[in-house]
């Protein structure tokens, strides 16, 4: 069987790849400055192994993908993948859980510099204003709602527990093992808002939940309620966001992952001026990144990929239906 490699991997990638993959396929890696090796690569291929597929390869090409079985992504999310110009035949996996311990840790720390008010407070002490009774939030006690009870939500609420916090959980089933006050479905999302002193939003980003958090949403919570957004930024109507926060200056809201990126768009930018307003805190979508996560997220993929070809059960098999947003 023949493996396509469709991102750039740098040499310790490469390394990784072929130790775990060497007893199962034939690893190649896809050049884009040959435009006829790549059509044969293209051919040959029974898996592919993309990043950002919908940037690695070319529209046209994915109609060489004749032998292709299984596409298996390093991103957790799907959402980028063009799906109407991938064989239906062709199973797909993002690489769910890979990057959860990153990510909830990153999440923590929103959720306490929110809370302890910590940017403001640094930015006044910076024009000589020593604002030494700002009541900050307690979150020992607190609910936190977690949209998305996968394998960051679920690390969320580990690092919580510590803190005594009540637990609000949203997945697909309504289901599950993990220790939480109470579990559901996006059918129960009013239910949460109106609860929870914290948001957490780890929902992947399709049909289901594009535009979730609307301005009607957001006015169901708390008045000093708290939301951060490591998942994708169209979960949340960008303008619905910016006006409640200008309107409601005991909300607070951390977003790390924004509706304009590099990732799809080549550049970021924000429509309003969300950094003028003092209850909001910005990161650049770099929730997962710390020394060797993409080593790991390698090795979960390429272990994802050995399941598929030893047909043991996948993780993060994508319904295709799902996406046609």
């Amino acid at each position: 069987m023949n493996l396509l490699i469709t991102f750039n991997a740098r040499e310790a990638y490469k390394n990784i790849i072929e130790e775990k993959l060497k007893s199962y396929v034939n690893v190649c890696y896809i050049d884009k400055d040959i435009n006829s090796k790549r059509e044969n690569l293209l051919f040959a291929a029974d898996i592919v192994f993309g990043w950002n597929i919908s940037k690695e390869l070319y529209k046209e090409e994915y109609v060489h993908l004749e032998k292709c079985k299984f596409i298996q992504l390093l991103s957790a999310g799907a959402n980028h993948i063009p799906f109407d110009s991938i064989n239906e035949n062709i199973e797909l996996a993002s690489n769910v859980g890979a990057y959860a311990k990153p990510m909830a840790e990153h999440t923590l720390s929103l959720i306490f510099a929110l809370s302890k008010s910590l940017l403001p407070r640094h930015n006044e002490l910076k024009n000589e204003v020593f604002n030494q009774y700002n009541i900050n939030k307690l979150i020992e006690g607190s609910k936190c709602g977690i949209l998305g009870f996968g394998g960051i939500g679920k690390e969320v609420a580990r690092l919580l527990k510590p803190f005594h916090v009540k637990i609000f959980a949203v997945n697909t089933s309504g289901k599950t093992d993990e220790s939480v006050d109470f579990i559901g479905t996006l059918k129960d999302l009013d239910y949460i808002l109106k609860e929870v002193d914290i948001l957490v939003i780890t929902l992947p980003l399709n049909k289901y939940t594009h535009n979730l958090i609307n301005k009607q949403k957001l006015m169901l919570m708390k008045k000093d309620a708290m939301l951060i957004n490591v998942a994708r930024g169209d979960l949340i109507v960008e303008e619905d966001l910016f006006h409640f926060l200008m309107n409601n200056s005991e909300f607070k809201t951390a977003i790390d992952a924004w509706w304009i990126e590099p990732f799809s768009h080549g550049f970021f930018k924000t429509n309003f001026p969300f950094f003028d307003l003092p209850n909001f805190l910005g990161s650049p979508h770099n929730s997962a990144i710390v020394p060797g996560i993409i080593e790991e997220a390698i090795k979960a993929a390429t272990d994802n990929i050995i399941n598929f070809i030893t047909k043991k059960p996948v993780r993060g098999i994508v319904n295709r239906d799902d996406y046609n947003i």
